[in-house]
Parts: structure tokens; C-alpha cells; sequence
């Protein structure tokens, strides 16, 4: 495998408006393994729910958002499906309307030298936190119906298989994130379903979306039953917030250790995106970071493989904070880079 140790990607959303200027800051911090970002603030047709929604059935965006139309359900699902036995990729393509980012980053990508690139890094909004962000007419999530939740996963799968058909021509190894923010509160009250459901779903997806050049990672920013991760055989990476649950994931040693005798590899959400104040520097993350690789070297994990199998990342995304701190956030991260590889 690529030496992949420290180097630095970002979950997704920037701050920016102007796709252009955010991949100069993508392509400035995150040169090895760079990625399309989202601009929620560009238009409400980059929210990580509705960005994802064109050509699946009976889901409308207007101005307010995106909902639920279920006028001719049956009719609806019925062309839905009749694409996805066809496998119709193209069909679930995210236009430059929905995801700007994506094809200005396309198009950047062929202007540039890719020589320094180890990955291209994609994204989609995992089924569970996409079906509970859309309610149906009596006002309950999608996620509890199980033809609508059905199609999210075959829709999603395809709107995967695009973007890695799309990027595939540059000839680079590519990662594709599932960002689940909705299994941070995994457990709770809230989150009313069951881990079987989550682990077959999430492997269901996988097999639409895995192949050698592609490696599947899961976000998620919250706390959650990181378990329900290391159990899909098709996830490589888990990317997690680091500086502020931390010690919550060192509760999964057992579960890591299997994970990395299969290849696994953390991402290190360690830079703090609401919290950043400007006083962290790269000393305390790299510190933060060997603390968490001693424990779970001490759990009987091998440490030269935690530390070669280990991208670091902001824990979650910045599309709610303003860009000159999305420039402060990476800027820390690529010095924190820098100071690993030396140091280690």
C-alpha cells in the first residue's frame, strides 16, 4: 500500500462561495490527497441532503430545502428502478446546479501536474443521516420506511459509481467517504434503530461502490458504536474526531486490532473545526494523537502500523465557519503533517 502516513484531506464542505478559491485551499493543504469540496453557503442545493437527492424518486428541492413529494409514488419508483437494473449511472450523475465544487475540482484536476497525488479523495452523504433528514407527509423520517430507505441505498450506490466512473480517468487511487453525522448519536433515544440494520446496510452499499482502485471510508463526528463500522468487511478507513472523542474510540481496541489486520486506516479528525480557537498548534495535535497510538499500542495494537496507517483530517467539515478560519484549520493541519513525518 501507498506510504500514506500523516498525510492531510479534508470530510467535505468549505465555507466558500467561489468554487475556485476553495480548491485553492484544497490543493494548497491537502496536495496529496485533495478533494472536491461542498459550498452549502453557495446555494441550498449544496446541503449534504439535498446535494445527493436529483433522480431519486419523489424528492423535490425548492427554496426552503428539500422534501418529500409523493405524488405518483408508484410511477416514480417504477422509472427509478427501471435505471438502476440498467445500471444507469449516468443517470444519477450530481450536476454542477448541485455540487459546483465537483466539476470545477474535475476540471482543475486535468489542468494540473497529478504527480504528487496518492489519492483522489470523493464524498456522499451515507444513507442513515440522508433517509433522517427527510420526513414524509405525516412528518416521520424516510429512514423508518422501508421502500423509500431501500431506494436511498440503490440511488446512493449509483451516485457513488458516477463519481468514481467520473474520476477514474485520472489513473489515481481513489477514497469515497460515507459521512454519517446521524450515527453520532448511535444508541440514544434518538437514534431508534439497530445495529444489524445499520451493519447490513452499510455493506450492502459497500458492494455497489468497492473495487481495486477505490477505498471506502465512513465519517462520522459524533459518538457512536464504532464497532458497527469495523464489522463491514468493505470499510478501509474511519474517519473520526480525534480531539473530541477520543477516548470514547479507545473503547474498540479489540475491534481496531481486527480492523488493522485487515488493512484498516484511522483518520484523525484532529483539528477542531467550532471549537478551533487559534491557540492549537501542530505540538499538541501530534501530542494528542501519540497519545491516543500509545494506549492503543498498550491494548496490543502494533504501533509502527497505527502510525503508517494514519491520515489526519478536521474532525468534522467547515462549511458553517468562516474561510479565513477554514484557512487556519488546514494551514495547522499540513504543519501537524510536516512535525509527524519528522518526528516519526
Amino acid at each position: 500500500m501507498t506510504k500514506i502516513k500523516g498525510l492531510v484531506t479534508g470530510i467535505g464542505s468549505l465555507p466558500h462561495k467561489d468554487a475556485g478559491s476553495a480548491l485553492d485551499l484544497v490543493f494548497e493543504y491537502c496536495p496529496q490527497i485533495p478533494f472536491w469540496p461542498q459550498l452549502p453557503k453557495r446555494d441550498v442545493r449544496e446541503g449534504m441532503i439535498a446535494q445527493f437527492s436529483e433522480n431519486l424518486p419523489c424528492l423535490q428541492v425548492s427554496g426552503q430545502g428539500l422534501f418529500l413529494n409523493p405524488e405518483d409514488k408508484e410511477k416514480k419508483l417504477e422509472v427509478f428502478y427501471e435505471h438502476i437494473i440498467a445500471n444507469d449511472a449516468g443517470y444519477f450523475a450530481v450536476s454542477a446546479d448541485f455540487a459546483l465544487g465537483l466539476h470545477a475540482f474535475y476540471q482543475r484536476l486535468k489542468k494540473t501536474n497529478l504527480k504528487d497525488i496518492e489519492f483522489i479523495k470523493l464524498h456522499l452523504t451515507g444513507p442513515f443521516s440522508f433517509a433522517a433528514g427527510i420526513k414524509d407527509e405525516k412528518g416521520v423520517a424516510l429512514l423508518h420506511d422501508p421502500v423509500f430507505m431501500q431506494a436511498i441505498l440503490k440511488g446512493l450506490g449509483m451516485k457513488a459509481l458516477w463519481q468514481i466512473n467520473l474520476f477514474r480517468e485520472f489513473g489515481k487511487k481513489m477514497i469515497l467517504f460515507l459521512d454519517e453525522p446521524y450515527l453520532g448519536c448511535f444508541g440514544s433515544a434518538y437514534t431508534p434503530i439497530n445495529r444489524e440494520d445499520v451493519v447490513s446496510a452499510l455493506s450492502d452499499l459497500a458492494k455497489d461502490i468497492k473495487s481495486d482502485d477505490v477505498l471506502l471510508g465512513v465519517h462520522c463526528c459524533g459518538n457512536t458504536d464504532w464497532s458497527i463500522f469495523t464489522d463491514v468487511p468493505a470499510v478501509d478507513i474511519i474517519n473520526f474526531d480525534a480531539f473530541s472523542y477520543l477516548d470514547k474510540l479507545l473503547l474498540y481496541a479489540d475491534n481496531l486490532s481486527a480492523f488493522f489486520k485487515r488493512q484498516g486506516i484511522l483518520c484523525w479528525g484532529i483539528a477542531p473545526t467550532t471549537e478551533f480557537s487559534g491557540k492549537e498548534t501542530p505540538d499538541s495535535l501530534v501530542k494528542t494523537l501519540i497519545s491516543g497510538i500509545d494506549i492503543l499500542s498498550q491494548k496490543g495494537l502494533d504501533k509502527k502500523l497505527l502510525l503508517e496507517n494514519l491520515l489526519i483530517s478536521p474532525a468534522c467539515g467547515l462549511g458553517t465557519l468562516d474561510v479565513s478560519k477554514s484557512y487556519a484549520i488546514f494551514k495547522l493541519l499540513s504543519e501537524t503533517s510536516l512535525l509527524l513525518k519528522k518526528a516519526y
